[in-house]
């Protein structure tokens, strides 16, 4: 096991990655560090989560000059991947104090002129806007000495391949060095390493087979009208540190969203239709565990780089394998266990076993959990968030408010009477979503455009997940991030609302 100062890495930056928690290199930072230092081009074949930010980033520091121009560019696909690299850029550089600006479409272009007329020595951005400033000369790439791919199959995938090649042939290529990272080599990214790549030195972590060994895949069979009920039931079971939910459709999206906040939990959700700083924002809740579900079309989880999720369910079913191996994706990086879960309506077993067969992996069924496994989780989830508070508790005054309580009746009757409104008491009976048409046995189309599916609205009725009690356990206002193992939620009273 070697560490970073072994790499060749300075005392200063070495010092911002203490301050981060970064200890020892991961697989591709070993192999990637000492080659970008000495400015190799490089071909990084690695997946989101395994550290390549870190493979490019540190040794960008090292080498980027402080006052001398802009002298790196990177290149993502999305705007929220831009706006993680380069946040994470400015914490290597912490000490070294570059400049570190992000460019991407959807906010003030004067705003990023004016910045960029500071001559940042790093710039982080997408494609598109780029190219705006390149033709409008706000950007300038004579002195580009370093230029950074990321994910580069995504660009491809998003249609941005042309905007790159532009890009890169507007650059110098004298004495350029350019790294890309890419977790697949299709024809086009050959094209691109052949065109405008020196030699590049192969770095290569990703592991053979369709996916990542460390995820635990499994379907649930369960009918359209069921699935809310049996979803929350499996959310009070797992008790997921941080999952992400895929739902078809930006309605599904939006409902389910809703429909997990009114039950308690503490999700928000993200689709084509949200705003850009609404995005970032409900990113950044994500990141900083201030949310503890993100549910999400296709589209809207692009480019995602989010470490510590534990599970990720296929609310629907993706209509492809791709897609599959994309979703499943988010969870088990960096060597960490994960768990990814379908929900497959009985009528949809065409899909489940078309995904099986391309990634040539059989994925075991799981049944839903039953009513008394579900009360247990709910019951230890209760005593372990007690056991929390209790520790936590400095505030005298509620030592006074429980004598009072006491005062009134029996200790086993009061205690009684609050885990009774904890456990049971309902606010959500009347919360089900719209019907979502399966897909069907025919190429895996669906009824209606755009948001799909049925035309039935937010309905009333009996609640999905009416047995085995409430969903009040656990809310925002407990303080911090729970311990592992306790479900998180907000919404409704809990014991520290009821004593105030």
């Amino acid at each position: 096991m070697k560490f970073f100062k072994q790499l060749g890495v300075s005392d200063e930056t070495l010092k911002s990655l203490e301050d981060i928690g970064f200890e020892t290199p991961t697989p591709i930072q070993e192999e990637s560090i000492p080659l970008a230092l000495e400015r190799k081009d490089i071909l990084g074949q690695a997946q989101t989560g395994t550290g390549k930010t870190g493979a490019f980033g540190i040794p960008i520091i090292e080498t980027t000059e402080k006052q001398a121009g802009t002298q790196v560019l990177i290149l993502t696909p999305t705007r929220e991947l831009a706006v993680q690299v380069s946040e994470q850029l400015k914490t290597f550089a912490k000490y070294k104090k570059l400049g570190v600006s992000v460019i991407f479409g959807g906010m003030s272009i004067d705003r990023q002129i004016k910045d960029l007329k500071r001559k940042p020595e790093i710039i982080v951005g997408t494609p598109g806007r780029i190219i705006d400033h390149i033709k409008r000369r706000t950007l300038k790439l004579e002195s580009i000495r370093t230029l950074v791919l990321d994910e580069a199959d995504e660009m491809m995938n998003m249609g941005f391949i042309d905007d790159v090649k532009f890009i890169m042939s507007e650059m110098p290529s004298e004495n350029r060095q350019t790294l890309l990272f890419s977790a697949t080599m299709p024809p086009a990214i050959q094209e691109l390493v052949t065109r405008f790549m020196k030699d590049p030195t192969i770095v290569k972590t990703m592991k053979q087979g369709g996916s990542d060994p460390q995820i635990e895949e499994h379907y649930t069979i369960v009918k359209e009208l069921e699935k809310l009920e049996v979803f929350t039931d499996f959310l009070d079971v797992h008790q997921p540190e941080l999952a992400i939910v895929f739902g078809r459709t930006k309605r599904r999206v939006d409902e389910l969203t809703s429909a997990l906040i009114a039950k308690g939990y503490r999700a928000e959700g993200l689709h084509g239709d949200i705003t850009q700083s609404k995005r970032l924002e409900v990113l950044k809740k994500f990141r900083n565990n201030a949310l503890d579900i993100l549910v999400a079309t296709d589209v809207a989880a692009r480019g995602l780089d989010i470490s510590g999720v534990t599970h990720v369910y296929n609310f629907d079913i993706p209509q492809d394998a791709e897609s599959y191996t994309h979703r499943i994706g988010r969870t088990g990086r960096a060597g960490k266990e994960g768990v990814a879960l379908t929900f497959v309506n009985p009528v949809e077993m065409d899909y489940l076993r078309m995904i099986e067969n391309e990634k040539k992996k059989t994925i075991s069924a799981l049944r839903p959990p039953h009513k008394k496994e579900v009360q247990k989780s709910r019951e230890k989830e209760t005593f372990d968030k007690i056991e929390q508070w209790k520790s936590e508790n400095t505030n005298t005054h509620t030592f006074e408010v429980a004598e009072r309580l006491l005062e009134q009746g029996e200790a086993k009757e009061v205690v009684a009477a609050l885990l009774n409104e904890f456990l049971f008491s309902r606010t959500d009976d009347s919360i089900q979503l719209s019907f979502e048409k399966p897909l069907t046995r025919k190429g895996g189309q669906r009824r209606g455009k755009g948001q799909g599916g049925g035309k039935k609205p937010f309905r009333k009725g009996r609640s999905q997940g009416q047995q085995g009690g409430g969903r009040n356990n656990k809310r925002q206002g407990g303080g911090g991030r729970p311990q592992q193992g306790s479900q998180k939620r907000q919404g409704g009273r809990t014991f520290k609302d009821h004593i105030k």
